[in-house]
């Protein structure tokens, strides 16, 4: 059973619902990166989201866009995330990674080297936000032959075929996109996202996952109800991007124990 799994299977059983924090490697700074990750698992993170910084992230709303240039800035791209991942398994063996991006720095690395890289490093699943199912069966075939999921994106839009194709393609979980729109974008409607849910949670066993516009512990607290993770980034980006530096680790962990805490409510 893949880290992801074993995860969610724990959480089914104690009846909780998963938190993922999504961070960008990198952001504030290189060596920020792997004490923040153990400072979220600390603070009740279930699985983390790392982003893979890319100069053009179509699906990032302004704040992850600002993340992303501050890690390219610092020289960050997918090797240096990869060697975050290494370094956090030093020490942490039981959280499973997941890594965002897009397929350009997959290509560029080579599909099979950087699937062979991912599992050495300890990465669990990849979301590659430009990756469509319809045009991912190489990659998909590739990280299934090295044990790594591939997390595929439902919204709001998603047509009936759409859905089925990716609950029948998905691994590890999928993720729902709460809202139309970039991430960190608006204010969503909990209604209209667990109708959605409930059509995706009919057609598959997998978890899913809500993420976009979750900003808040109260928002968090009540997706986790019916979803089976609730993902934030851009609010912890936010965090990261205020206040001095050397606070900035306390601050977001201070800020999603919050969230767990009301999501165990």
């Amino acid at each position: 059973m893949s880290r992801i799994s074993a995860t969610f299977a724990r959480l089914g059983g104690e009846k909780r619902t998963a938190l993922i924090p999504y961070i960008m490697a990198g952001d504030p700074s290189p060596n920020t990166t792997v004490p923040l990750m153990h400072a979220l698992v600390s603070s009740g993170a279930d699985v983390i989201e790392l982003g893979v910084p890319f100069s053009d992230p179509m699906a990032d709303g302004p704040v992850i866009q600002r993340a992303a240039d501050r890690a390219l800035k610092f020289g960050g791209g997918l090797n240096e995330v990869l060697a975050c991942v290494s370094e956090f398994r030093k020490t942490n063996a039981s959280t499973p990674v997941v890594l965002m991006g897009y397929a350009n720095p997959i290509e560029r690395m080579g599909m099979k080297l950087f699937a062979e890289r991912a599992k050495n490093a300890g990465v669990d699943g990849v979301l590659v936000v430009d990756y469509p199912p319809e045009e991912s069966r190489e990659l998909l075939e590739t990280m299934d032959a090295v044990g790594i999921d591939i997390i595929y994106l439902l919204s709001p839009t998603s047509t009936a075929a759409r859905i089925k194709l990716v609950c029948d393609t998905a691994r590890g979980y999928i993720y729902y996109v709460s809202l139309k729109g970039v991430t960190g974008a608006g204010n969503i409607d909990t209604g209209d996202v667990k109708e959605m849910i409930d059509v995706i949670k009919a057609q598959t066993k997998l978890p899913v996952g809500v993420g976009f516009g979750i900003r808040d512990a109260e928002t968090a607290r009540r997706i986790a109800v019916f979803a089976d993770a609730v993902v934030i980034g851009s609010r912890l980006i936010q965090e990261l991007e205020t206040g001095t530096p050397e606070t900035a680790i306390p601050r977001v962990a201070a800020l999603v124990k919050g969230i767990r805490e009301a999501m165990d409510t």
